[in-house]
């Protein structure tokens, strides 16, 4: 290697001396310090371009397997087509579209978690996807899943329950409608506590399981079921003020349920509904206060069912005897819906203390204070029924 050589690789020190040290006489030293000038100078063009060669050597190289590996990392894994199989999936309240995602990911519905929130996103349904069941199928593609998330495709029985029905009859119902044991029902029914029924309630679901249409999921048991009905109610007193206007009328909110009851039992159509129910109210602030005596809480009392009780119905023991006992029994005596429950905390003015549904078929009742057209109104009755 030649001086030249040495000198490039090993360089000078910042004064211009050769870190081998000089071996040369003095007089040598101008004519060597202008060829160390040009070598420095050949050198300080050459180590760069050099380096920078070997650098884009490497840019070239790294920067095609570096683009592979990024185009490879930001391709999302999907699955293709619509899929095999079935697999029920269940989104529950408050689950993010990344929740989703993930449950589908892990029940093999879709490939990567990443694909169905991309997917939901392009459908603009993020922020709309509904708690529920839903039925898809295995391996399909996030597009495709995004599509049976449909809010209208949920798995679900729709439940439609009158009102009016005793909490037996409730139960009933609910057990053929929806396949699950009455027994579940019942047992469910008298944990008031676990229900979330309102303290006034005094741990008994009648009169508290709201009528009305409900959508029931497979998954909701008997429990669930009945819950929700209480919270309907819940929402229904609130709408309706209930324990304020009780309080205005000089009764408890479970009190004002007992009347609304009667006035759903005894009640031919939603327009008799205020008249029943200033009966009930003029009959139990009556000066002195007067027995309700009405055949619908005599029959509550007695499990049995009818327009009329008998004589000896009427000489019963029940506390829901109304006959024989003052004021209003323990507790409701059926589920009345909202305008019953409107009624009793708006009763119609008037000074009527007897009624009477005249025609059953057709829903008449006639209205009076007087005892004696009560006993005409009466005698019509039984001639309505005597004719079928």
């Amino acid at each position: 290697m030649n001086d030249l050589d040495m000198d490039f690789l090993v360089g000078d020190d910042d004064d211009g001396r050769s870190r081998r040290g000089s071996r040369t006489s003095p007089g040598s030293g101008s004519r060597r310090g202008r060829r160390r000038r040009r070598r420095r100078n050949r050198g300080g063009f050459l180590a760069p371009m050099l380096a920078a060669i070997v650098l884009l050597g490497g840019v070239g190289a790294g920067g095609f397997y570096g683009y592979t590996w990024l185009r490879d990392a930001m391709t999302v894994e999907d699955y293709t087509g619509e899929g095999a199989g079935e697999v029920v999936v269940e989104i529950k309240t408050g689950q993010s579209a990344s929740d989703v995602a993930r449950t589908l990911q892990e029940q093999g519905v879709v490939k990567s978690a990443e694909a169905f929130v991309d997917a939901a996103a392009a459908a603009d349904m993020s922020a709309s996807l509904q708690p529920g069941e839903y039925t898809l199928r295995k391996q399909m593609s996030a597009a495709a899943a995004v599509k049976l998330l449909d809010p209208d495709k949920r798995l679900r029985e729709t439940v439609t329950l009158k009102e009016g029905l005793r909490l037996s009859d409730t139960l009933t119902q609910l057990a053929k409608q929806t396949g699950k044991p009455l027994r579940e029902f019942q047992r469910a029914a008298r944990d008031g506590k676990a229900l979330g029924l309102p303290s006034y309630a005094r741990g008994r679901l009648e009169g508290y399981a709201f009528p009305a249409t409900y959508e029931i999921s497979p998954k909701m048991g008997a429990a669930e079921i009945l819950t929700a009905m209480v919270d309907r109610f819940h929402q229904t007193a609130g709408k309706d003020g209930l324990e304020k206007e009780a309080k205005a009328l000089g009764h408890t909110p479970h009190e004002i349920m007992t009347i609304a009851s009667i006035v759903q039992a005894e009640s031919g159509s939603v327009e008799d509904m205020g008249k029943v129910a200033r009966v009930i109210y003029n009959r139990l602030d009556g000066n002195p206060p007067r027995k309700l005596e009405m055949d619908s809480t005599v029959m509550y009392g007695l499990n049995k069912y009818g327009v009329a009780a008998t004589n000896a119905d009427l000489e019963s023991n029940s506390p829901y005897n109304t006959y024989t006992r003052e004021g209003l029994p323990p507790g409701p005596i059926a589920n009345p819906g909202d305008h019953a429950i409107q009624a009793a905390l708006n009763p119609t003015k008037g000074d009527w203390i007897f009624f009477v549904t005249t025609d059953t078929k057709r829903g008449i009742t006639k209205f009076t204070a007087s005892e004696a057209e009560f006993f005409r109104f009466k005698a019509e009755f039984e001639k309505n029924r005597a004719g079928g």
